[in-house]
């Protein structure tokens, strides 16, 4: 009969450890899986600002002359500048 109770709580005792060790593992690789999303992220914004970028880009070009599309930003710009100031009086 002790030997019994010896051998189911050796048994106990190597199941335990098992399932630490597992706990542990599945740890491990939620923080990976963490940090490989956060990763993802940021490089999704990143390509979403690529995107705007390039199509910011494209609506300039389509206006065909390089120069008249710096004129359309610089009139952008001027327009901006006037916004600050009205916002900061």
């Amino acid at each position: 009969m002790l030997e019994d109770i010896k051998s189911n709580i050796a048994k106990l005792v190597a199941q335990y450890e098992a399932e630490r060790q597992r706990a542990d593992n599945l740890a491990e690789r939620l923080a990976q899986s963490e940090e490989k999303c956060l990763k993802y992220k940021e490089q999704i914004t990143d390509l979403n600002q690529q995107i705007d970028n390039l199509e910011l880009m494209r609506a300039f070009q389509a206006a065909g002359d390089p120069a008249e599309s710096r004129e359309r930003i610089a009139k952008l710009i001027r327009e901006i500048d006037k916004c600050i100031k009205l916002l900061e009086n």
